[in-house]
């Protein structure tokens, strides 16, 4: 056998071919005034997750989780949004892999700030500045982890981090007019359900 063929036998043995998977992701968030009571709502999110279905244990490959467009609420609960900024989104690093860098591209309607990415412990935190004005769209970066595979038997699942309004897995900070005072009123969501992103199996 060749060296060629042998690389590409080994490539497939590797990794299966990677299969894009649309997952709903519905957000709960409160926004805490300081000066008046809490207000809750509901965002429709959506992930498009692109991962191998399969790996082999010890190999590299790559798992991207672009989210759908998203539109920033006009108002809440009766009450303006002029904008929203210092957006935080977190995943957990997956189990059963080794994470060896994550990037970032694409994105678009999110402000003068740059978008940055950084592994926090346990964790990967994207960051957006923004500002992003009340009723505009935009779409979060796609983020793309690079992973070696862990022992065979597993699989390595990718989710969205947050289970409640104290555990948040997205955070922003809304401003809003109130009275003849701007408020910057802290924001935390989390995703129920919070299903699996994309799942690959380690042979």
């Amino acid at each position: 056998m060749s060296l060629l063929a042998t690389g590409v036998l080994l490539g497939l043995l590797a990794a299966n071919p990677a299969a894009a998977q649309d997952a709903p992701l519905p957000l709960q968030c409160q926004a805490s005034p300081p000066i008046i009571a809490a207000q809750t709502f509901s965002l429709d999110e959506g992930v498009t997750a692109n991962a191998p279905s399969s790996v082999t244990a010890g190999s590299t490959f790559a798992v991207s989780i672009a989210p759908d467009a998203l539109t920033v609420p006009v108002s809440v609960s009766g009450y303006t949004v002029n904008s929203i900024s210092g957006l935080t989104l977190t995943m957990p690093i997956p189990t059963n892999a080794t994470l060896n860098g994550v990037t970032l591209s694409g994105g678009s309607g999110l402000g003068s700030g740059t978008p940055n990415v950084s592994e926090n412990g346990t964790t990967i935190v994207l960051n957006v500045p923004g500002p992003i004005a009340g009723g505009s769209s935009f779409t979060l970066p796609k983020v793309t982890l690079d992973l070696t595979a862990g022992a065979s038997g597993t699989t390595i699942d990718t989710r969205l981090a947050g289970s409640s309004y104290a555990d948040p897995g997205l955070t922003f900070t809304a401003s809003v007019p109130f009275w003849l005072f701007t408020l910057s009123v802290p924001t935390a969501c989390y995703p129920s359900p919070n299903p699996v992103l994309s799942s690959t199996t380690v042979q």
